[in-house]
């Protein structure tokens, strides 16, 4: 069948349930084509089809009839569209005559192939307008008592359907239209099955009162379209409703729940209106993730802000991407701005973050903080037990939302829970400096499964946990050959991997998260990154390239990296003019205060360095404050000499993988030089390690990276290049979820590695 609907109070319109209802129906059910028929120029309709959680159309009338194009690929139906441009008299000349008419106001929005005004009811049917459009030998129609349209001759959504209908070959008896205003009338009356929706236009009622092929539905928006579904027997005898049964979309029915602090789209405001489009800054793991629910029923929980003055309209559901995932829900939870400053951008980053990377004298801890970030994890576990199916599989994410397993185990003792801390988690001694240590382990400890980054993440857990309740060790196993063992800060030969609490069983993993080695590929094949490979090739030519990219964080060593260089360029003079330090950094959200004095720091530690040692034609140190679009930095990782990733504390640090990734797609031999300090660093057996808390060992290493013999720098990079390419981000989904259900995943063995590993 096909679906023609206007989108403005009919398929856009109605409730929160009645809409993802009817949009999960439709991507479930390829044989349903969904033609949006609109008075929005294509333009206007752009921004919806960046909306994941709208299907997709298969294909556009738009300009009220105007123009057609094809969904997928947004071009002009070409057969149908020549015979409408053949008819179009041109913008010019209709508004050349339409200045006679003062009061009748251009509206300002995109417009094409059709001039748009404001008119008032009275001039609608002044004569003299109306002569005047059959003068210009067009079509002039009047909508909603307010809107006047000039369209080319015989053209309107009605007739541009039927041509539609026509060209596809498709039975008219299974068409049904939906709209609400009068512009919508002439395909409501065009002969096919018809609905107007709830709430619909007075006038458009009274002109298809009599019509016996014209459904008035009760319902507004989607909830109308569903009773039309019914009405006309659509999809069986019950049309919608039958298919919800059988699919059983309902909350409380989520098999698999992600609880996430972010939505799996992003949310921005026009006009005060919430809008969605897919993610502008890919992100790996949120596609892993979302890839889980491909063939299960699922929620995933995330929280959305909301002006308090909207609270009422606020919607708590919405499909997630209704063609690819029509079984998974996003449930999202409601917080004031006040509460995601307090919870997040404050207390998780000003009391957490900092202890977490051992920075604890950084801290800073408010009880009142604290009893918002409390409620704020409640509201989380109450919208997971709301979703959540009998016995489902809980999948909480990071220090954000450590109490969500206390209160979500009390609500629902049946659930699976199982969290994942992507954060660095510190040893005993730093982590009970926290107030609420008790609070945050007790809570932990009520998950079936906890996991980590690193096997030294997982023990410096136990021993956090031993401090606060007793437990009984029930099995440990060897950290190698997946992870270093020795000659590194965060090796370890054995790691616990479950431990008994005395009312339960808690398993443990170490599970480092892996790239999406397609995002790079993807970025790679873009003609910037090419362009850009080629301009840095000889703006760096006779010198090498020390590349550094990170967030502004004191937790990533830039300062230190930076008086490093400095020791470095004094101790050997001959690299002066031959090498260049690159570093990107990503600057905080401007909210984040906390880093404006590491600022400062960082750029009078770069102008003392370049105002020293800069030459003519050679800038020692080049430092971008700002983001730079994914294809050119890969474009830099693939031309880097050496990447000095120096962080004196982090969880893990994808940084290293996207760079050596990188390297070996490009057959390149660049050297990363890694701070033994970052959870990588157990994995990526290649890297040269480093102590970034020593500056002496800082030099030392980068120059021995810089000076690496071409066949220890390629094999270093082979080592490095397997590992990441095995590992990926897909096998740390599978080998989590597969944890988790206490399977033994499939090829978990690790890569082979050389005996004699290069560390």
């Amino acid at each position: 069948m096909l679906l023609a609907t206007d989108l403005d109070g009919t398929f856009l319109g109605g409730d929160s349930e009645a809409r993802l209802s009817l949009y999960q129906t439709i991507a479930a059910h390829p044989d349903i084509k969904l033609a949006y028929i609109s008075g929005r120029s294509l333009e206007a309709i752009l921004p919806l089809l960046s909306d994941p959680t709208l299907p997709q159309p298969d294909y556009i009338v738009a300009d009220v009839g105007a123009s057609l194009y094809l969904g997928d690929s947004l071009q002009p139906i070409q057969p149908l569209q020549n015979e409408i441009d053949s008819r179009w008299p041109g913008e010019s000349r209709i508004a050349s005559a339409m200045q006679r008419f003062p009061d009748v106001v251009r509206q300002d929005e995109p417009q094409l192939r059709r001039c748009s005004y404001y008119c008032p009811p009275e001039r609608a049917t002044d004569e003299a307008l109306v002569a005047l459009a059959r003068e210009l030998d067009c079509e002039m129609l009047y909508s909603a008592e307010r809107y006047l349209d000039f369209l080319p001759k015989g053209v309107n959504k009605g007739s541009s359907l039927q041509k539609l209908v026509e060209w596809l070959e498709i039975d008219e008896e299974e068409v049904l239209v939906a709209g609400d205003t009068m512009n919508d009338l002439a395909m409501l009356t065009a002969g096919f099955k018809s609905v107007c929706v709830g709430g619909s236009e007075p006038k458009l009622l009274e002109q298809t009162q009599n019509q016996t092929r014209v459904m008035h539905a009760e319902n507004a928006g989607c909830a109308g379209i569903i009773e039309a579904f019914a009405h006309f027997g659509f999809l069986g005898a019950h049309g919608v409703a039958a298919e919800n049964r059988r699919d059983e979309t309902q909350t409380g029915k989520a098999e698999l729940v992600m609880v996430y602090h972010r939505l799996p789209y992003e949310e921005y405001r026009v006009d005060g209106k919430i809008q969605r489009r897919r993610p502008t800054s890919p992100n790996g793991i949120i596609p892993t993730l979302l890839s889980f629910f491909a063939d299960q029923r699922g929620s995933w929980i995330a929280w959305s802000i909301y002006e308090e003055e909207d609270e009422e309209k606020f919607v708590t559901h919405t499909s997630v991407d209704a063609k690819q995932y029509p079984l998974l829900t996003a449930a999202r939870v409601p917080l004031t701005k006040v509460q995601v400053d307090t919870f997040y951008k404050r207390f998780s980053k000003e009391a957490f973050w900092p202890t977490l990377h051992t920075f604890w004298e950084r801290a800073h801890f408010r009880e009142d903080d604290w009893e918002v970030y409390c409620e704020v994890n409640r509201a989380f576990a109450e919208r997971t037990a709301e979703e959540a199916a009998e016995n489902a599989l809980i999948w909480i994410h990071d220090y954000n939302l450590w109490m969500v397993p206390a209160y979500l185990r009390e609500m629902r003792p049946d659930l699976r829970i199982a969290f994942f801390h992507h954060t660095y988690f510190p040893s005993a001694d730093v982590f009970n400096v926290l107030p609420w240590r008790r609070e945050i382990i007790g809570s932990l400890l009520q998950c079936d499964y906890v996991a980590f980054h690193i096997p030294r993440q997982v023990e410096n857990f136990v021993d956090v946990a031993r401090g606060v309740v007793p437990l009984t060790t029930l099995s440990r196993q060897s950290c190698a050959p997946r992870f270093l063992t020795y000659g590194c800060a965060v090796g370890l030969e054995t790691m616990t991997t479950a431990v008994d609490t005395g009312s339960r069983v808690v398993r443990l993993g170490a599970h480092p998260v892996g790239l999406d080695l397609n995002r790079i590929r993807n970025a790679l094949d873009q003609e910037g990154a090419s362009s850009r490979m080629a301009e840095l090739r000889q703006e760096f030519e006779g010198v090498k390239l020390i590349l550094s990219v990170e967030r502004l964080d004191y937790t990533k060593g830039i300062l230190e990296k930076l008086q490093a260089y400095e020791l470095l360029l004094d101790e050997n003079p001959e690299l002066r003019g031959k090498v260049t330090l690159v570093s990107i950094c990503v600057p905080a959200a401007r909210e984040m205060t906390i880093y404006n004095e590491l600022q400062t720091q960082i750029e009078q530690t770069i102008g003392h360095i370049n105002g020293r040692f800069a030459d003519v034609g050679w800038t020692p140190v080049q430092f971008y404050f700002r983001g730079f679009p994914f294809e050119e930095v890969v474009a830099w990782y693939a031309m880097a000499d050496v990447m000095w990733i120096t962080p004196l504390r982090d969880g893990l640090n994808l940084v290293a993988k996207e760079f050596a990734a990188t390297q070996g797609m490009t057959q390149g031999c660049g050297v990363l030089v890694l701070s033994e300090f970052a959870g990588a660093a157990a994995e990526l057996k290649g890297a040269i390690l480093t102590n970034p808390h020593d500056l002496h060992d800082l030099a030392r290493t980068c120059y021995l990276g810089l000076n690496l013999p071409r066949a220890e720098a390629e094999a270093r990079l082979r080592q490095l290049n397997d590992i990441v390419e095995y590992n990926d981000i897909r096998r740390w989904g599978d080998e989590f979820i597969a944890a988790i259900q206490g399977q033994e995943p499939e090829g978990t063995e690790s890569p082979s590695n050389p005996t004699n590993d290069l560390v």
